[in-house]
C-alpha cells in the first residue's frame, strides 16, 4: 500500500503530536509554579515590609512609660496611717523581690508557660491557640505572651484587630530585647487589674487577704493568678466558688508544667480561703478631703498633682476624725428621738440637693479640732452627713457665737487691770448703769436667777450674762471690741453692748481657733490640713513652715485659761464628767438667744475643739437647749478619740 505522504516526509510526526498534551501540561505546571513561587517571594516581601513598618513604628514608643505605673495618691494622717487615697488607680507598686515566688510561678504557668523561653512572641503558643481555637470552633484560649499582655497594658494601641495584634507583637519583641525578664514579670505584676478596683499585686494582696504580696501562699498566689481573664466575674468579694474553681485550675497547671508536686497541689486545694474582714474602700470624700485639695492646689502646680504615687502627710486624726463623724451623727438622731421633737428629722427626709447653700431643713451640726501649737486640724466636719449636704459648716457657715465670746470679754478686762476676785454684781443691770447711748440695754441671766456680789471670775465660770455684760463695761466696749476684731470672732461687730454676749456671727474655725490661742499663752496658730508632700522617691516637694501671731498677751492668756478649767470642774462645763469624759479640760459653752444656737469649745494640754449645733435656717432647737446639753456630748466623744500628741 503506498505509504502516507505526511508521514513519509516526517516519520516522527505522529509520536509528536501524542506527546504534545502531556508537554503542554508541563509547560503549564512550571508556569504556575513559578507564578506561586513570585506570589510566596512577593507575600514574604509584603510581609517584610508590614514587619519592618511596624518594627519601626514600635520604636518610636519610649519605653519608660512601661515602669511609669499611675498609683493613687495617698492621704497619711498624723499617726502614719493611711486615711484614703485620691481619687485614680487603686495601686501601690513592689519590686520583684517583695512578690512571693508562689505567684510569679502561678502566673507564667497560667498566663504564659513558654515565658523564660521565648523572645516576646511565642509561634509555638500560637500555633497551640489556633488548633485549640479551631478544634473548639471559636476562640477558647489566646497566644499573647506576658509580654504581649504588658505592651498593651502601658500603651494605648488601638481595639481588637489585626493591626494592634500586629503592633503589640512588634513593641513585644522591641521590649524584649531592652528589658530583663524580671524587669517585664515586674512592671507586669504591677499593673494588671485584679477586680473589685485593685490594681498590681501588693494592693490586691492587702485587699483580698489583708497581707503582703511577699507572704501569698501557694494558694492564694494561685486564686490570684486565676483572677487575670477575668477579674471583675471571678473575684472573690464577688464569686467565691468561681474564684476557688480558677485557683484549682491554675494549681494543675503548675504541677503540669513542674512547678509543684502533686502534694503540694493537693495540699493548696485543701487549703481554706480567709479573705479579708473589709472590702476596699472607695476614695474617701469628705469636708476635710475638700479642704485638703484647695489647700493643694495652692502650694502644688497641677501637673504635680496629676502625677501618681504622691505621699500627702496630713494634720489629720483618723481616730479622732472617726469618731466626730459617729459622734455628730449619733447625738443629733438622739436629739431627734426625744418625745416632741418639733421638727424633722433626718431619718424622714426624702432628698436635699448636696450642693445646695441654703442647707438641709433637718439639725445640722459641725466640729472642729485643732493642735495647739502647730494648728494642725486634727478634725473637720462640716456638717451630718456629707453625701446629703457638702456644705462646710465649720469653715464658711457665719452663726452668732453667743456667750462663747465672754473668754475674750473677760480677757480684755484682765488686761486692763482688773483683778478676777473683783466683786461684781450679779443683778439686773441699774438705770443709768450704761452710758445713755446704749438705752435700756438690760439683758436676764438664762436661768433667770440673780445671786448678787460674786468674784468676777465667777461670772465667766457660771456664764453670768448681767457680770459679763459690767465686765465688758469696765473693759470698754471700743477695746472689747477691737479685741473681738483682732481675733476675727466676727466681722460685722456693733458698737453695742449687745457685743459682750456674743450678738453678733462668726464661724467655727474662728472661734477654735481663737480658743486654741487661750491654751497656747496667748498665741494663735492658722489652723492647716497639709503637712507636707513626697514624690513617689521620698523628695519632699512641699512642706508647711507654720504661722503664729500674738493674740493676747501670754499673762492674760493664762490667767483666763486657769478659770476656764474651773469651769469644767464647776461651771457650765462641769457635765463634761457625766458625759464621760476622762481627761483634764478647760471650755466655755455657748448659748444664743431662744435657743438657737448651741456651742461648746475646750481644751486639753494638745487639742482644742469646737463643736456647733443647730439649723441652717435658724431656729429654737429644744426648750432650755444649752450648749452643755446639746454640743458638749458630741465634744466628750471626740477628745476621748484623741491620740497622744508627736509633734
Amino acid at each position: 500500500m503506498p505509504r502516507d505522504k505526511s508521514s513519509a516526509r516526517h516519520p516522527g510526526a505522529h509520536r509528536i503530536s501524542l506527546l504534545r498534551p502531556r508537554a503542554r501540561k508541563r509547560r503549564k505546571h512550571r508556569q504556575r509554579t513559578r507564578r506561586l513561587g513570585r506570589l510566596i517571594v512577593a507575600c514574604l516581601l509584603l510581609w517584610g515590609l508590614v514587619g519592618a513598618f511596624y518594627l519601626a513604628w514600635a520604636w518610636t514608643f519610649d519605653l519608660r512609660e512601661v515602669g511609669r505605673i499611675p498609683e493613687s495618691s495617698l492621704v497619711i494622717d498624723r499617726n502614719g496611717q493611711v486615711y484614703t487615697r485620691l481619687s485614680g488607680e487603686n495601686r501601690r507598686t513592689v519590686p520583684l523581690d517583695k512578690v512571693s515566688p508562689w505567684f510569679v510561678r502561678a502566673v507564667i504557668a497560667r498566663e504564659d508557660g513558654r515565658f523564660l523561653e521565648h523572645f516576646g512572641v511565642d509561634p509555638v503558643g500560637i500555633g497551640r491557640a489556633a488548633i485549640t481555637n479551631l478544634a473548639a470552633g471559636g476562640v477558647r484560649q489566646g497566644g499573647s505572651t506576658l509580654t504581649q499582655q504588658l505592651a498593651r497594658n502601658s500603651f494605648p494601641l488601638g481595639g481588637q484587630n489585626m493591626h494592634r495584634k500586629i503592633l503589640e507583637a512588634a513593641l513585644a519583641l522591641r521590649m524584649e530585647a531592652v528589658l530583663s525578664k524580671d524587669e517585664i514579670l515586674t512592671h507586669y505584676m504591677n499593673r494588671i487589674y485584679f477586680g473589685s478596683g485593685l490594681f498590681g499585686i501588693e494592693t490586691a494582696a492587702q485587699n483580698y487577704f489583708g497581707k503582703p504580696a511577699a507572704d501569698l501562699t501557694l494558694s492564694e498566689s494561685a486564686l490570684l493568678a486565676g483572677l487575670i481573664r477575668s477579674p471583675n466575674r471571678l473575684s472573690p468579694f464577688r464569686d467565691p466558688d468561681g474564684a476557688l474553681q480558677q485557683r484549682n485550675i491554675v494549681l494543675q497547671q503548675m504541677e503540669d508544667q513542674g512547678y509543684i508536686s502533686s502534694g503540694e497541689r493537693l495540699a493548696a486545694q485543701s487549703e481554706p480561703v480567709m479573705l479579708a474582714a473589709k472590702k476596699p474602700a472607695p476614695p474617701q470624700e469628705d469636708w476635710a478631703m475638700e479642704l485638703l485639695w484647695r489647700e493643694l492646689e495652692r502650694v502644688l502646680p497641677q501637673d504635680v498633682l496629676d502625677g501618681a504615687g504622691l505621699k500627702i502627710h496630713t494634720t489629720l486624726d483618723g481616730n479622732m476624725q472617726r469618731a466626730a463623724v459617729a459622734a455628730v451623727d449619733e447625738q443629733l438622731a438622739e436629739v431627734e428621738a426625744r418625745p416632741g421633737y418639733p421638727h424633722q428629722k433626718k431619718a424622714d427626709t426624702e432628698f436635699v440637693d448636696p450642693q445646695s447653700r441654703g442647707g438641709t431643713p433637718y439639725l445640722q451640726a459641725s466640729a472642729m479640732a485643732l493642735d495647739n501649737h502647730s494648728g494642725g486640724i486634727r478634725v473637720l466636719v462640716g456638717g451630718r452627713d456629707y453625701t446629703s449636704s457638702k456644705f462646710n459648716r465649720a469653715y464658711f457657715a457665719e452663726r452668732q457665737i453667743g456667750s462663747s465670746v465672754k473668754p475674750f470679754v473677760y480677757a480684755t478686762a484682765f488686761a486692763a487691770g482688773l483683778d478676777p476676785q473683783t466683786a461684781i454684781s450679779d443683778n439686773r443691770l441699774s438705770p443709768g448703769e450704761l452710758p445713755k447711748a446704749y438705752g435700756n440695754y438690760n439683758p436676764s441671766n438664762s436661768d433667770d436667777t440673780y445671786r448678787g456680789m460674786l468674784p468676777a471670775k465667777d461670772g465667766l465660770i457660771l456664764s453670768r450674762n448681767t457680770m459679763s455684760v459690767r465686765v465688758g463695761a469696765i473693759a470698754g466696749i471700743e477695746r472689747v471690741r477691737e479685741n473681738i476684731l483682732a481675733a476675727e470672732l466676727g466681722a460685722d461687730v456693733p458698737k453695742y453692748p449687745s457685743i459682750f454676749l456674743g450678738s453678733f456671727s462668726g464661724t467655727l474655725r474662728a472661734l477654735t481657733a481663737a480658743y486654741a490661742a487661750l491654751a497656747n499663752d496667748g498665741i494663735a496658730p492658722t489652723p492647716h490640713l497639709l503637712d507636707r508632700v513626697e514624690d513617689p522617691q521620698g523628695r519632699v516637694l512641699y512642706r508647711y513652715r507654720g504661722s503664729m501671731r500674738r493674740m493676747l498677751p501670754a499673762n492674760v492668756a493664762r490667767l483666763t485659761a486657769n478659770i476656764l478649767r474651773e469651769a469644767m470642774t464647776r461651771g457650765t462645763g462641769q457635765v463634761a464628767a457625766a458625759f464621760g469624759y476622762r481627761g483634764e479640760a478647760a471650755g466655755k459653752t455657748g448659748t444664743t438667744n431662744d435657743y438657737k444656737d448651741a456651742w461648746f469649745i475646750g481644751w486639753d494640754a494638745q487639742t482644742t475643739c469646737g463643736v456647733w449645733v443647730g439649723f441652717d435656717q435658724p431656729k429654737r432647737i429644744v426648750d432650755r437647749g444649752y450648749g452643755a446639753t446639746l454640743a458638749l456630748p458630741i465634744w466628750v466623744k471626740i477628745m476621748n478619740a484623741s491620740s497622744p500628741a508627736d509633734d
